[in-house]
């Protein structure tokens, strides 16, 4: 059986680009810069996609105030007119459990390569709770929606 990895970038490189990049561009950049002498600190960085039902504004909405209570960091958002949310969002591997939770009760739904990074995730924070409890996990994470008139015209022709 096959499972994706996650890609590793270097942490302290991702919060102070030196070129005035998109974020995703720095992400993606450090990954493949590694420096011999510094120690990674966020060994679990990945990018996911998902798909969900909810109409995109409402889902932001919600994705962000959960994230925020479990005590992550949303660094980026935004929605679009065809359904797509983006987020980029990181939080430390002890709340692994409660975000993974949050994501599926607000009705998003991950691919199977997504379920498994998040299950191997949550299984090495367990197992290695004293090592790696405060280390930052990182997720970039696109959802196609439906679109923001099919949502409309769904929801007057339900009112009828």
């Amino acid at each position: 059986m096959l499972q994706r990895r996650a890609r590793v970038f270097i942490f302290s490189t991702a919060l102070m680009p030196e070129s005035p990049a998109p974020i995703k561009m720095v992400l993606r950049m450090s990954a493949l810069i590694p420096d011999e002498g510094q120690i990674m600190s966020t060994p679990w960085a990945t990018g996911m996609m998902a798909t969900s039902i909810e109409e995109p504004t409402r889902l932001l909405l919600s994705l962000t105030g959960a994230i925020l209570s479990c005590g992550g960091w949303v660094l980026y958002r935004s929605c679009n007119d065809i359904g797509k949310v983006t987020m980029l969002f990181e939080f430390e591997r002890q709340a692994c459990v409660e975000i993974y939770a949050l994501l599926a009760a607000a009705g998003v739904e991950l691919s199977r390569g997504d379920h498994i990074w998040f299950t191997e995730l949550c299984q090495c924070t367990r197992d290695n709770r004293q090592d790696c409890d405060t280390e930052i996990a990182s997720v970039e994470l696109e959802i196609q929606t439906l679109p923001a008139k099919t949502v409309s015209v769904s929801q007057a022709s339900r009112a009828m």
